[in-house]
C-alpha cells in the first residue's frame, strides 16, 4: 500500500508538472471565458484549411474551427482567442500569406462607434479572383485585341462601334478635301497670313533668343548645384529600366516553354493526356475527401470529458484520487472508465480448512479466515443512461466489484449522487453506500463533498475535495494553441 501511495503521488505531482507547463509555456489561464465564435459566409473557400489562423491587421487572434457548407455556399466557424471589440459592418478575406504562402482569414473591423457585433454573429466572407478566373479574363482580353486589330487592318468585316468610326473617317477626310478645293481663295489669303506672322517673328526672334539665353543661364546654374541628386535620380531609373527589362525577359522565357508545351503548366495547356490524368487524379481525390469527411464527421460527433479529482476522508485520515474519461456518443447512451486511488482498496476474504489426524486416529478440523487489502489501486467501468430529465442510472463495476449509481442534476451547476457497490464485503459488513454533492465553480474546477460508508462505523467518514474537467473542445484548443515548428 506504501508504494501505491507514493506511484499515486508521483503521478500526481508528474500530472501537476506537466500542466504548469503547459500554462505557462501557452500563456494559458484556465479561468479565462472562453473565446467568441463568429461565422463567415464565402462564396468559395478554396485552399482554406481548418486549424487555419484568422488575423486582424496580420496578427493572429483565433483559428478556423470548422467548414461546413449550407447550400451553395461555405461557412466558417471563426474561434477567437479573446474578444475583439468587432463592430456591424465586420467582413472577413480568404487571402495568402505572401505570394506562395497558405490561407488564412483576414478580419477587417466595420466602422467606430457602430453596433458592437453579438455572440454567433454572421459576418459576410470574400473570397479573391482565382488562377482560373485570371486566365479567362486575359483570353477574352485577347480575343478583344485580336477583334480590334483585324478591323484596323481590314482582315475582318468593318463591323461594330470600331467600325463605324473608321468609315466616318474616311467621309469625313472626304468631306475636307471637298471644302478645300471649295474655299481655296480663303486657304491663300491664310497662308499669306501666315507668312506675315513668320516675318513678326524674324523680327522679335533676336530678342526673345536673348531672353530664352538668360532663362538657359539661370536654368545650368539650378542643374550645377543640384548636379548630384539628379545623378542619383538618373541612377535609380537606369536600374528600374534594368529590373523591367529583366522581367520581360523572364516572362519571355515563360511564355515560351508554355508555347512549347514544357513543364507541368504547359504539358496541361497542351496535352489533352496530361489534362484527362489530371482530372482523373482529381476526381480520386475528391472521391477520398468525401470519404474522409463522413468518417471525420462520425468522429467529431463524439465528446469527451476528461476529470481528474481528489478528495480527503476525515474518518480514516486518508487522502482518495480518482482519474476518468467519459465517453457521450449524442446517442443518450454514456460510457465512464477510470483508474481510483482509495484507502481502502479491494477486500480480499480467503478461508483455509486445516484437518489434524491425532495418534489415536481421531481428527480436528480448524478454519481460518484471512481478510487482506490486495492493492489500493482500483479500476471503474461504468454504463450510464437517462431517465428522465433530471435523472441518470449508472451500472457496472465501481472500486474493481459490482454497484450501481444515481445522479441527479437540479441545474447546471449543481449535482448530487448516490453510489453502492461491493455487496458481498468480508466479516459481514454492509454495502459500501457514497453519497455525493458537487458544485461546479468554473467549467473546468468544481468543488464536491459528502460522506462515505455511512452504514460502516469504522470506517464512515466525511469528504471534501476538489477535482478538474475538460472537455474535448478544450483539449483541441490547447492542442491547437502549441506552436508549428
Amino acid at each position: 500500500m506504501a508504494n501505491a501511495v507514493k506511484v499515486g503521488i508521483f503521478m500526481t505531482i508528474a500530472l501537476v508538472v506537466v500542466g504548469y507547463i503547459i500554462l505557462k509555456a501557452e500563456d494559458i489561464r484556465l479561468f479565462r471565458p472562453e473565446g467568441k465564435r463568429i461565422y463567415a459566409v464565402f462564396p468559395t473557400v478554396a485552399g482554406l484549411d481548418e486549424r487555419s489562423p484568422v488575423r486582424v491587421a496580420g496578427v493572429r487572434v483565433g483559428l478556423v474551427d470548422t467548414i461546413s457548407l449550407e447550400g451553395r455556399r461555405a461557412v466558417a466557424t471563426l474561434l477567437l482567442d479573446e474578444p475583439l471589440g468587432l463592430t456591424e459592418g465586420t467582413y472577413a478575406m480568404v487571402t495568402n500569406l505572401g505570394l506562395l504562402g497558405d490561407k488564412y482569414v483576414e478580419l477587417v473591423p466595420g466602422p467606430e462607434g457602430a453596433a458592437p457585433l453579438p455572440e454567433g454573429a454572421t459576418i459576410p466572407g470574400r473570397a479573391p479572383a482565382s488562377i482560373d478566373q485570371v486566365m479567362a479574363s486575359v483570353s477574352q482580353l485577347g480575343d478583344s485585341l485580336r477583334a480590334v486589330t483585324g478591323q484596323l487592318s481590314g482582315e475582318l468585316e468593318v463591323e461594330g462601334p470600331l467600325g463605324r468610326l473608321v468609315v466616318s473617317l474616311e467621309q469625313t477626310s472626304g468631306d475636307l478635301r471637298d471644302l478645300v478645293a471649295a474655299n481655296r481663295a480663303q486657304v491663300d489669303a491664310t497662308v499669306d497670313n501666315f507668312h506675315q506672322v513668320s516675318a513678326t517673328l524674324a523680327r522679335e526672334l533676336p530678342r526673345i533668343s536673348e531672353q530664352l539665353g538668360g532663362l538657359l543661364g539661370e536654368v545650368r546654374a539650378v542643374v550645377a548645384e543640384n548636379r548630384g541628386a539628379l545623378g542619383r535620380s538618373l541612377e535609380n531609373v537606369e536600374q528600374l529600366t534594368t529590373t523591367l527589362q529583366g522581367g520581360v525577359e523572364d516572362l519571355n522565357q515563360v511564355a515560351a516553354r508554355l508555347a512549347r508545351g514544357e513543364g507541368t503548366l504547359g504539358k496541361l495547356l497542351t496535352s489533352d493526356e496530361a489534362h484527362e490524368e489530371l482530372v482523373t487524379a482529381l476526381q480520386s481525390v475528391e472521391g477520398g475527401v468525401d470519404a474522409l469527411t463522413t468518417s471525420l464527421r462520425k468522429i467529431s460527433d463524439i465528446e469527451l470529458y476528461l476529470s481528474m479529482e481528489g478528495t480527503y476522508l476525515e474518518g480514516v485520515e486518508e487522502s482518495r484520487g480518482a482519474f476518468e474519461i467519459e465517453v457521450d456518443p449524442q446517442s443518450g447512451r454514456r460510457y465512464r472508465v477510470g483508474v481510483v486511488d482509495s484507502p481502502q482498496g479491494k477486500d480480499r476474504s480467503k478461508t483455509q480448512t486445516i484437518t489434524t489426524t491425532h495418534a489415536d486416529g481421531s481428527t480436528t478440523t480448524e478454519v481460518i479466515q484471512t481478510n487482506t487489502v490486495e492493492d489500493d489501486t482500483t479500476l471503474t467501468a461504468l454504463f450510464g443512461l437517462p431517465a428522465g430529465d433530471r435523472f441518470r442510472l449508472w451500472t457496472g463495476m465501481i472500486e474493481s466489484s459490482f454497484g450501481v449509481e444515481v445522479q441527479y442534476l437540479p441545474g447546471e451547476r449543481w449535482w448530487l449522487g448516490a453510489e453502492a457497490f461491493d455487496f458481498d464485503r468480508p466479516q459481514d459488513l454492509d454495502a459500501h453506500l457514497r453519497f455525493t454533492a458537487g458544485w461546479r465553480l468554473h467549467p473546468n474546477v468544481y468543488l464536491l463533498g459528502g460522506v462515505d460508508d455511512p452504514l460502516t462505523d469504522e470506517l464512515r467518514s466525511l469528504f471534501l475535495g476538489a477535482g478538474l474537467r475538460w472537455r474535448d473542445d478544450d483539449l483541441k484548443y490547447l492542442l491547437g494553441s502549441i506552436p508549428r515548428f
